[in-house]
């Protein structure tokens, strides 16, 4: 961007355990921020961070005006800590970035020139290249792209975290969803309006450890499926179906089998008829709850 914008960007900072990497993250937003935007705020979570971060974060606070803490009285998670930052934001526009400087902060004028530009209501930043990331780390990322996909009834960009830029729109709309456990990524694309994307290269994390180890991933992965998708009770849904559809026809073949043998186990068939009838009978209602559970889910 070659001219300042007069429009108020909020940057979203979700801190947790980040004592190592803090003053370097606000150092580098702050110059960037300065030298493209007119009006800015830097919003900083602490998501209970067991170090000095949250001690770190109130020395920034006093020294620039521009930065706003806010401290979470435990650890919520990622997800909770950006929606702290959303609900306090007052930017016409907020950009999403974590405090590891994986995401480079000279690519937020980027997202912002084609918020203005282009009149997205959300840019959202593709990662073309992972600097410092192991070949499991990236594999896995990948398969979970896939299978969130799989089974979203709304496409998720792949290759894409957090790192975006909402309109205040979308902010507004956020901010009225009182879900406990949000999946931001997967509401955003719910949310719908003009999305675009914009590419760039992730760089290694700055200093510290990753806070998404396999184990928290996994749970990430699971929330992102079954809290934003009812694909896997469908499934279960025909799954039963089916499963009760042999069950019915394993009776026809059991009754057959006895009226028409006199080689046979006295008592097999009623026993045998008796469980494939009550499993039948079992999987069919659970499957029928299921489908209520899809409505009652849409409905709230």
């Amino acid at each position: 961007m070659e001219i300042k914008t007069n429009k108020k960007i909020s940057i979203i900072i979700p801190c947790y355990n980040e004592e190592q990497v803090l003053f370097e993250t606000c150092k580098r937003i702050k110059e960037i921020c300065l030298k493209y935007f007119k009006v800015f705020e830097i919003i900083l979570v602490d998501d209970g961070s067991q170090d000095s971060t949250n001690q770190k974060i109130q020395l920034l606070e006093k020294k620039n005006s521009e930065i706003v803490g806010v401290q979470l009285s435990r650890n919520f998670g990622h997800q909770a800590a950006v929606s702290a930052g959303l609900s306090v934001c007052t930017g016409d526009a907020a950009v999403i970035i974590d405090a590891d400087l994986q995401d480079p902060p000279k690519v937020i004028p980027i997202l912002v020139e084609k918020w203005l530009t282009d009149k997205c209501d959300v840019v959202y930043a593709v990662r073309t290249k992972r600097k410092g990331e192991s070949f499991f780390k990236l594999f896995t990322a990948k398969i979970f792209y896939w299978v969130l996909n799989i089974f979203s009834e709304f496409r998720i960009p792949k290759d894409t975290g957090d790192f975006r830029l909402i309109d205040r729109k979308i902010i507004d709309i956020l901010n009225s969803l009182n879900e406990k456990n949000k999946f931001l990524r997967g509401l955003i694309s719910w949310i719908g309006f003009r999305q675009c994307p914009i590419f760039y290269e992730r760089d290694k994390r700055y200093s510290g450890e990753t806070k998404y180890p396999l184990f928290k991933m996994i749970k990430f992965a699971f929330d992102g499926i079954v809290s934003f998708s009812v694909k896997p009770l469908k499934l279960s849904f025909l799954l039963g179906l089916f499963i009760t559809f042999i069950s019915f026809i394993g009776i026809l073949v059991a009754i057959g089998l006895r009226l028409m043998t006199n080689e046979w186990i006295e008592g097999w068939t009623a026993l045998f008829v008796a469980i494939l009838f009550l499993g039948g009978i079992q999987l069919f209602s659970i499957c029928l709850l299921g489908e209520y559970i899809c409505r009652i889910y849409y409905e709230v």
